[in-house]
């Protein structure tokens, strides 16, 4: 086309320069926005063969657009594509993701180890109390207050009072699989299984139920159980002596429990009375536990043990002493005795392997000696 032509004879009177349809000049009527309208209206001759429809009606492809919904922008379909992709990707990854998540330290098992002391002669006997006056015993704290709390600091990662609950879940432990009578001559497991984190549970159980010398699962690591066939408490007044320690290790904090407890016994089929009493014998066990707190454990009061290191005596060396400490009594001997000894109260590990030799000086030499002990 050339263009625009003005009419022949000019513009109407009273328009513009460019006629009198200026206003609408912004509006352009071109194919595409007629094609993209949703009415259509009808031609003349429609309305003359059909006076009753109204004067409009609806584009077929604009309905079809209405029904199937394709009137939505193509960029907005792109788009819940795009997020659908990145959200199944991300699953995707998280299931097949070949690198696993370190295994929390608190996780590792229980490892043990123990040295039975055999005595060199036999064994001392007499009433309890003057088996502890005669021996190292005599200075120690009787129960619970032989485990004393060392002073609380806060360490670099930890406030004062988490120091505080690791030293207390710690002594609390060491109390109750020592000295809690049920449990050392009663046989009772529960009060030391529930200070236990889940994840340890399982590992005590099988301790209990099928103890092993695998340095593992021997029952005698996690709690001190006396063979009660054979032996019995003489006393309830333990004599223990020993220290906590508490130290910052990686994310968590350690705990040392490093305690000597003195028990008295006595025969298990031994009646009460003064006889009873005075066929009593000392029994010496030597325990350092190492704990491990992390925040988590701090939070739920769950103790994780890693280590227990036990010297045990006076003891046969060559009894199994997974399921229960089965002490040597007043007046019997040893089956193997030796040249050296071991002395349970002096600090720092033994150097023996299997057994030691209870040192002479570690046992009580009381002023009366029973009768089966002479």
């Amino acid at each position: 086309m050339a263009g625009r032509v003005d009419p022949p004879d000019g513009t109407p009177d009273g328009g513009g320069p460019n006629g009198g349809d200026d206003e609408y000049r912004s509006l352009v009527f071109d194919e595409s926005f007629i094609k993209a309208a949703r009415l259509q209206e009808f031609s003349a001759r429609e309305r003359l063969q059909d006076e009753e429809h109204a004067a409009v009606r609806a584009r077929p492809e604009a309905e079809r657009r209405s029904r199937t919904g394709l009137g939505f922008s193509r960029q907005g379909l792109i788009l819940v594509l795009l997020i659908a992709l990145a959200f199944g990707t991300a699953i995707y990854m998280g299931i097949r993701n070949p690198y696993r998540s370190p295994a929390r330290a608190g996780a590792e098992p229980l490892h043990s180890e123990m040295l039975p002391l055999a005595p060199t002669g036999r064994v001392p006997g007499s009433t309890p109390a003057d088996l502890f006056e005669n021996s190292p015993a005599d200075r120690f704290a009787k129960g619970a207050d032989g485990v004393a709390l060392p002073p609380v600091r806060s360490s670099d990662h930890f406030s004062e009072s988490q120091v505080l609950a690791a030293l207390t879940m710690a002594k609390e432990y060491v109390v109750q699989s020592s000295l809690d009578p049920q449990v050392v001559a009663g046989g009772a497991v529960r009060p030391v299984r529930v200070l236990l984190n889940p994840r340890q549970q399982r590992q005590f159980d099988r301790s209990v139920d099928k103890p092993r010398s695998d340095g593992r699962h021997a029952a005698t690591a996690w709690m001190v159980r006396l063979d009660t066939d054979k032996a019995a408490l003489a006393s309830s007044k333990v004599r223990v002596d020993g220290t906590l320690a508490v130290q910052e290790v990686g994310d968590g904090l350690e705990v040392t429990a490093d305690h000597v407890f003195v028990y008295a016994v006595r025969p298990a089929d031994a009646k009460k009375g003064a006889k009873a009493r005075e066929s009593a014998s000392l029994f010496s066990v030597r325990r350092e536990v190492r704990f491990r707190f992390e925040r988590e454990d701090l939070r739920d009061h769950q103790v994780n043990v890693r280590q227990v290191a036990m010297r045990a005596g006076p003891m046969d060396c060559g009894g199994d002493s997974s399921e229960v400490l089965t002490p040597l009594l007043a007046g019997e001997r040893a089956k193997d005795a030796g040249k050296a000894g071991t002395d349970p109260f002096e600090r720092g590990r033994s150097a023996a392997s299997m057994c030691g030799l209870l040192a002479s000086s570690a046992q009580p030499s009381p002023d009366h000696p029973s009768r089966s002990s002479r």
